[in-house]
């Protein structure tokens, strides 16, 4: 029986009384995919994130990650990426190699190397002297750069330049685990849309509004998700 990555049940979230981020949202998510959540700002994309990494805690219903319900163990399950980076600006690159090797036993710390050396990041450089789009592109390859069973990728792409979209698309693609998950965040359709196996449109509260497969979806309706993005959420009351 292959047992679901994640798998969220009836998850709803308020910061204020009365407002709810996310209300009833479930989710199956199987292993060996790479699956969007598009949708705008403001639907729940970020705090759907955070409430399964733990630093947030929903105020009804269930998270189980690789089969086990949501707690400080099943972080070693997931790698995520913030939409902000978080990394100390005194450190250079090769001490948050080294911090990461560490502190997470499934990190590839050659890996890490490698890809800061495809994309021109000198391990000796420090975080303070790398410009905002760099230290994105830093955050992402060590977050790529582990064995994860669930990454949660919050906008991968948004405050990077568009020549660099390209190897980091092709980054995700080619350093995460088959068997594992890859989830993204993003408004950025087009961009992204080319390596995504699944899709769901969500809505504010996180109302799924249109999902399913890709290539199936493109197929049906003729349209790129880009196209159908706009459609939908152009007819959407909630958009």
């Amino acid at each position: 029986m292959n047992i679901p990555v994640l798998v969220c049940s009836e998850l709803s979230k308020s910061y204020r009384a009365g407002v709810p981020v996310l209300r009833g949202f479930n989710c199956t998510i199987p292993a060996g995919k790479i699956i969007g959540w598009l949708g705008p700002n403001g639907c729940g994309k970020s705090t759907l994130m955070k409430l399964i990494c733990g630093l947030l805690s929903p105020d009804n219903g269930e998270i189980f990650v690789c089969g086990e319900p949501r707690s400080e163990k099943t972080n070693r399950f997931i790698s995520y990426l913030p939409e902000r980076t978080y990394f100390n600006n005194w450190m250079r690159v090769k001490e948050l190699i080294l911090y990461f090797s560490q502190f997470y036993e499934d990190f590839d710390a050659e890996l890490a190397k490698n890809m800061m050396g495809d994309l021109g990041i000198s391990i000796d450089a420090s975080l303070k002297s790398l410009s905002k789009g760099t230290k994105e592109k830093v955050q992402l390859i060590m977050v790529m750069a582990r064995r994860a069973k669930l990454y949660l990728l919050d906008e991968p792409i948004a405050g990077v330049d568009p020549a660099a979209r390209e190897y980091i698309l092709q980054t995700i693609i080619g350093n995460y685990n088959p068997d594992a998950t890859v989830i993204i965040t993003t408004h950025l359709i087009h961009d992204i849309e080319p390596i995504l196996d699944e899709f769901a449109f969500m809505g504010y509260g996180g109302q799924i509004l249109l999902s399913g497969s890709a290539d199936e979806i493109r197929g049906e309706r003729g349209k790129s998700l880009d196209e159908l993005f706009r459609e939908v959420f152009r007819c959407s009351a909630s958009y």
